[in-house]
């Protein structure tokens, strides 16, 4: 749910500004212009509950092939060790490359801090980790 705010409160903030459309306009940034993407369908229900049917809300795999101006990713867990399907559905190479592909702009991940620091119990737990703490350390050079 504290993601769900999260989210709710930069939706806020991103319908109240501007982008440079395709044809160099600046127009306002609708909720059409905003896709909000999340690996559970339990957290698809949470947000589509509080954000309402204005706004593309889904599952990784249901956008696959769409794109908006901005994606909001939403990782909807605590930490790795807890993640309902495991560590190797949460960060999945693949799911993480489409979750940020969607975005023609912006792409912001929403997620616990407690992500940063998952357990990983074998090699393929390693990669998997170290890949999303990549994308981390990338987000925060931009």
């Amino acid at each position: 749910m504290e993601e769900v705010l999260k989210i709710k409160e930069i939706a806020r903030t991103l319908l109240s500004s501007k982008r440079i459309n395709s044809h160099g306009e600046r127009v306002d940034v609708e909720e059409g212009d905003i896709l909000i993407v999340t690996p559970y369908n339990h957290q698809v229900r949470l947000l589509s509950d509080n954000l309402g049917a204005d706004f593309n809300i889904g599952t990784v795999d249901k956008f696959q092939g769409r794109e908006a101006p901005v994606v909001i990713i939403s990782m909807a867990s605590s930490n790795a060790l807890s993640s309902p399907r495991g560590l190797s559905f949460l960060f999945d190479p693949n799911r993480l490359n489409v979750a940020i592909s969607r975005a023609q702009s912006l792409a912001i991940l929403i997620g616990s801090s407690e992500l940063e620091k998952p357990f990983a119990s074998n090699e393929r737990d390693m990669k998997l980790t170290n890949l999303y703490l990549d994308l981390i350390d990338y987000a925060s050079l931009s």
